[in-house]
């Protein structure tokens, strides 16, 4: 796991530049650097040593030295391709993972992004022709950022390293702050920064000059085989216990973390590690906001050390601002917070934990998958009486129960946009005071291309098909990177494995949700080997007490003071903010998730661009 740089048309300076911009990322690889600097490019690299310990750096060459790659990530089947590519004629210089990107790039060209299994991000420059090729995984596991200025191609894998390069303009992207106001992250290929894209997962590309062309080479294709539940399950536990095995490979210890729920103990009993790690949160609320006991529990059942840290109010308003630097851009995810202080307590002990994201998506674990089995009387009325419900109602004042007539009026491509739905067009359009923020498209807009991709399929699997897309990209992986990269700890998520992938999408929906149950086959897959309880134990997350601490004084005003800033009053209505942060602390309105994705942006606002006095 590692971070790397690199620029085009080589300013004619020592190297200090890129200096500069690797150690912006040093925290993603501590261990060792490496520098390639010619007239043409400049290629940076830091690592943090996990496979080939001795011989593993980078930038890295192939026999002939006229390609040269930078490379994040892990190829769990590089053993393999690794002797395909021997007996094919290739000579291997080290033990790395690596270089069968190398090698396999040039046996196969294009070919090789069907052959590997892993995580992500990659590039190869040709000396011979100055052209590159790169790529970042199926899922987006790993994060690719570019931008062209008036002279250079810059890419990376943290946009704050373009900081340090003398043509790069900081500029805020006010289309992403309408965007991020509905999704509560940055839902496009475009960022916060004005002009920097992310590569979007599953593809790769080719740069000649300042001419970029991409390719996709993987669509999710959810083609359900009739099977009973427990062929299934049979079939997950087989797929999960491969995956973990081939994620286990390293040449250092590998930990795992773990919740209370199915997802990460059933990752921790199969990876048979040594440690697992927890954390909670201090809360008036008994252990609402607290899963360690249950961790603890189950780290006794299977015989495992569980170490555990709870994590103070001031401790997580106090790092909230790093947090947000580290991620580039702003995400609204309580969550997040959470995520990086189990990376920070795991990488006391190891250099790579096991995680569980990705089974939700995949298996159907979200709550709101079985809204569309749960109907009622009112979904038997004509749909045109509905929609004509609906649309009254978005114009009345909000109580309970309305969002339910809202819903029932629209079609599950106008009322789901993914896990997170916080501003409407509406009522972002009311916040903010850009007329170019005001113009972004509608959410319903942005989600519209992945619809299309499976308007011949059911809801739920709509519904799965956006999140594989947009959420877990946009969210889930942001957060798993940014924050475990941010401690210098390697990630690793076994269920986004290709050949899981491949299983998942044969599941019929019938073992995937119910009205009442959600991720039933997999569920019955780890039942085999977890106590019922785990198996079965509703998704809980990493459960955050924003909303209580939102309604005490303190924190209360340091939001307020937040929404009376500068910055506030450069882009937001402050009057609207301010009254909806009152609301909620007297308890007219449970506001919570619309005011942290408010101040959210602000926090990340004030690292990136705050102009000091």
């Amino acid at each position: 796991m590692c971070g790397f740089v690199g620029f085009t048309n080589y300013i004619n300076d020592d190297g200090s530049v890129l200096t500069s911009m690797k150690n912006r990322i040093i925290h993603r690889g501590p261990d060792s650097e490496g520098s390639y600097i010619d007239e043409k490019v400049c290629l940076g690299f830091r690592r943090l040593s996990i496979i080939g310990l001795e011989d593993g750096d980078q930038p890295m060459f192939n026999e002939d030295r006229n390609l040269i790659l930078l490379f994040n990530g892990e190829i769990y089947n590089y053993k393999d391709l690794k002797e395909e590519l021997i007996t094919a004629g290739h000579t291997f210089s080290s033990h790395a993972d690596s270089e069968v990107l190398l090698h396999g790039f040039e046996e196969w060209g294009t070919d090789i992004m069907g052959k590997l299994r892993g995580m992500f991000a990659f590039v190869i420059y040709n000396k011979d022709n100055d052209t590159f090729f790169g790529a970042r995984d199926m899922f987006g596991i790993k994060p690719f950022y570019y931008t062209f200025t008036e002279n250079s191609f810059l890419f990376g894998s943290e946009i704050k390293s373009f900081l340090d390069h003398p043509e790069f303009k900081k500029e805020l992207n006010e289309e992403a702050l309408a965007h991020y106001l509905s999704f509560q992250y940055s839902p496009t290929e475009e960022t916060f920064f004005k002009g920097v894209y992310k590569l979007p997962p599953a593809h790769y590309f080719t740069v000649t000059g300042n001419k970029m062309e991409k390719v996709r080479y993987f669509r999710p294709d959810f083609n359900a085989v009739p099977g009973v539940l427990s062929y299934y399950s049979e079939k997950i536990d087989a797929a999960v216990r491969e995956s973990v095995s081939a994620h286990k490979i390293a040449d250092v210890e590998v930990g795992s973390f773990l919740s209370s729920g199915i997802d990460s103990s059933y990752i921790a009993e199969a990876a048979c590690v040594d440690k697992t790690f927890t954390v909670g949160f201090e809360s008036r609320d008994g252990d609402r906001y607290n899963e360690i006991h249950f961790a603890k529990d189950f780290a006794k059942v299977i015989n495992v050390e569980n170490i555990s840290k709870v994590i103070t109010p001031e401790e997580y308003w106090q790092t909230f601002p790093k947090i947000q630097y580290h991620m580039d851009e702003p995400l609204a995810d309580p969550a997040a917070i959470a995520l990086y202080f189990v990376s920070n307590l795991a990488s006391q002990y190891v250099k790579v934990v096991m995680s569980g994201e990705g089974a939700d998506e995949l298996f159907g674990g979200y709550r709101i998958y079985s809204e569309p089995l749960t109907t009622t009387f009112y979904d038997s009325l004509p749909f045109g009486f509905r929609r004509f419900v609906s649309k009254v109602c978005e114009k009345l004042p909000h109580i309970h129960g309305i969002n339910y007539l809202i819903r029932r009026g629209k079609t599950i491509e106008e009322r789901f946009i993914g896990n997170a739905n916080i501003f409407s067009k509406k009522e972002r359009d009311l916040l903010l005071k850009s007329e170019v923020s005001k113009s972004a498209a509608e959410p319903k807009v942005l989600c519209g291309e992945f619809y299309r991709e499976v308007k011949d399929k059911d809801t739920i699997t709509k519904m799965q098909y956006l999140d594989i897309n947009m959420w877990l990209m946009g969210d889930i992986l942001l957060k798993a990177d940014k924050t475990s990269m941010a401690n210098s700890l390697e990630l690793r998520v076994p269920f986004l494995d290709k050949k899981v992938m491949e299983l998942a999408e044969k599941i019929p929906l019938d073992c995937r949700v119910s009205r009442t149950n959600t991720k039933i086959a997999l569920r019955e897959a780890a039942q085999k080997t977890l106590p019922k309880v785990t198996a079965q134990k509703d998704k809980l997350g990493f459960p955050v007490p924003i909303r209580e601490w939102l309604k005490e004084d303190g924190y209360y005003n340091t939001v307020k003071e937040a929404f009376l800033s500068d910055a506030a009053e450069k882009y937001f209505n402050t009057d609207r903010l301010v009254k909806m942060l009152d609301r909620h602390k007297a308890g007219k309105e449970d506001l919570s998730r619309k005011i942290w994705t408010v101040y959210t942006f602000l926090v990340w606002y004030n690292e990136f661009f705050k102009v000091e006095a």
